[in-house]
């Protein structure tokens, strides 16, 4: 046990899933073996109503009743998270995705970074491994800038940050701040830790709280995920336009750019102009594929081919949000 956390408080898990038979187990795993007292910690899961074997897997770890499963009919992970946090017992909360492993020390890392840093939420890194090829080179994408330039994405430096990959806080901050917002999509995060800041708190990255993360497998899926953040990105500025980074927009202005290819065919000039940067684009994805394609083993060409993917999706997703809105309102 690190013996610069002050006391050792008990803690609440607090886990959303949904359909995670095939991760499930290695997950409740290294829960269940933290280097922190099993009897500070309690197993708290909010299930979509999973139809596969999940719950049945749960059931075979739950041999000391440490884990307690509650009902997610909505089937969002803000409406889970927000009954996990109303049904946890402990002062300090920790989340856990079905899809994460956690390392031995997660939970003392958590706790310690919240007592050291006077953070009101803290994280670790997003390290994302892959079962399949393509899953590699998702993966591999991943821990690159190109592809997603967030703090937990790809930085290996201690600092004070916009937001973390899950998140551990004291309860204390929901009562301030309020729970997960359940109209932004799969952006709950982000928005929480934007509210967080803006009531005049910290949100804190720290390298030593790890984990590894099963992410997509198949370009199918990524197109679907990337597509889905687009659209919730769009939510949470609505509410919270001030939120906006420069980041967020990079993608939903490079499919304009694409999509402006056949205005310029009119004028030599700008044709020339965006047919360079294409090909600049096209060469920049090689190259930050050739560097981070070796930290997963994975194919050169698929870890380029993930990177317009990410973008395009991001970007496509962000204005079908905006025109669906703009057509309902």
């Amino acid at each position: 046990m690190n013996n610069t956390i002050t006391s050792l408080p008990t803690v609440s898990i607090i886990m959303p899933i949904y359909n995670e038979e095939h991760y499930i187990r290695e997950s409740l795993s290294a829960i269940l073996a933290q280097d922190y007292p099993a009897d500070k910690i309690e197993i708290l899961i909010a299930d979509g109503m999973s139809s596969d074997n999940t719950r049945a897997i749960i059931d075979t770890l739950n041999t000391d009743g440490r884990i307690s499963v509650l009902d997610n009919p909505e089937r969002r992970q803000s409406f889970g998270l927000n009954r996990l946090i109303e049904a946890a017992r402990h002062d300090y909360l920790i989340r856990v995705d079905g899809h994460t492993i956690l390392a031995p020390s997660y939970v003392t890392k958590c706790i310690e970074s919240l007592q050291t840093t006077g953070a009101a939420n803290v994280g670790g890194a997003m390290n994302p491994v892959g079962r399949t090829r393509m899953g590699c080179a998702i993966a591999a994408a991943g821990k690159s800038a190109f592809a997603v330039p967030s703090t937990f994405h790809v930085s290996n430096r201690a600092q004070f940050t916009d937001t973390v990959y899950l998140g551990a806080w004291h309860r204390s901050i929901f009562a301030e701040v309020g729970g997960f917002n359940t109209q932004v999509g799969v952006n709950e995060d982000y928005e929480l830790n934007y509210r967080i800041r803006q009531a005049g708190h910290r949100v804190y990255f720290s390298p030593d709280i790890q984990s590894i993360y099963y992410g997509r497998q198949t370009i199918k899926d990524l197109w679907k995920q990337y597509l889905t953040y687009g659209r919730s990105k769009v939510r949470t500025l609505r509410q919270h336009p001030k939120s906006v980074k420069l980041r967020h927009l990079v993608a939903p202005l490079f499919v304009l750019f694409l999509l402006s290819g056949g205005i310029t065919l009119a004028f030599p000039v700008l044709r020339e102009l965006w047919l360079a940067v294409s090909l600049g684009y096209l060469i920049l994805c090689g190259v930050f594929a050739w560097r981070v394609r070796a930290q997963h083993e994975a194919n050169v060409w698929r870890v380029a081919l993930v990177f317009p993917i990410v973008h395009l999706a991001w970007g496509i997703g962000f204005w079908v949000e905006v025109i669906y809105r703009g057509q309902t309102s």
